[in-house]
């Protein structure tokens, strides 16, 4: 690993949007490490051999991201091994879809805690490095239905529009230091989740998109790679919508 390659930690990292992100950060010159959860170890491996072997500068940990005594502790192993992490990919997410009356205590708070205290989880061993030493990237992976809602998403909307809530608080402490904190909010894009649709829903949710398809993950990639930008250091706070249209706010 070259001394001069700043370190961006991806959490859900082995997931499709997340191994896109990963992708492109090592193209952009970043030492990449790719949180993965526990019990995928085994996949977690072959996943890296794989882009390891492509020539991608890639390294995983494993992390539940839902516990904060672990997302510390994978913070301090990623800090002695690779370097102090400059960015954070918050790209970790699950579903658990209900209608409201039919959902249950539990679906709520492991999506909330997945999608939403993870966040705070993972961004908070890195804030205060990031401020003392005057630079940091912290690039919150939201969704459109946090700003639009969406029938059966109660859990997820909330968790994702508290993402943004969180994205615009941070801000205002990083700014003055250096720090940018920002959100992107993807619309319906082509992973192996949205792939196993029915064709029928698939056509539907296409037909409601003024671009007729939806969104590749190297096109959230794209983003993430200008907010962790060095240069682009004057853009904080924002909520890049990259939905193909879905949703124009």
């Amino acid at each position: 690993m070259s001394d001069t390659k700043k370190v961006a930690l991806v959490t859900g990292g082995v997931g499709g949007i997340g191994t896109a992100i990963c992708l492109r950060l090592s193209k952009e010159g970043f030492k990449v490490i790719a949180c993965y959860y526990p019990p995928l170890a085994s996949d977690a491996e072959i996943w890296v051999k794989e882009h390891n072997a492509a020539g991608n500068d890639i390294g995983i940990i494993a992390g539940d991201v839902t516990s904060e005594a672990d997302s510390v502790r994978m913070i301090k192993e990623i800090e002695s091994q690779y370097g102090l992490v400059e960015i954070l990919v918050n790209c970790a997410g699950i579903t658990k879809d209900r209608t409201f009356r039919k959902l249950a205590a539990s679906d709520w708070e492991a999506v909330i805690n997945t999608n939403l205290n993870s966040v705070f989880y993972v961004t908070r061993p890195v804030w205060g490095g990031m401020l003392d030493r005057g630079f940091g990237r912290i690039i919150n992976i939201s969704s459109v239905n946090g700003q639009r809602g969406q029938f059966g998403q109660t859990n997820y909307s909330a968790a994702k529009a508290g993402m943004h809530g969180f994205t615009m608080a941070l801000a205002q402490e990083g700014a003055a230091k250096g720090v940018t904190v920002n959100t992107i909010s993807p619309g319906y894009v082509e992973t192996a989740m949205t792939g196993a649709m029915r064709p029928e829903v698939r056509d539907a949710i296409i037909a409601g998109v003024p671009m007729k398809r939806m969104g590749r993950p190297e096109e959230i990639a794209a983003v993430v790679a200008f907010l962790a930008a060095a240069e682009n250091g004057y853009i904080t706070g924002a909520n890049i919508p990259v939905n193909g249209g879905l949703f124009m706010h």
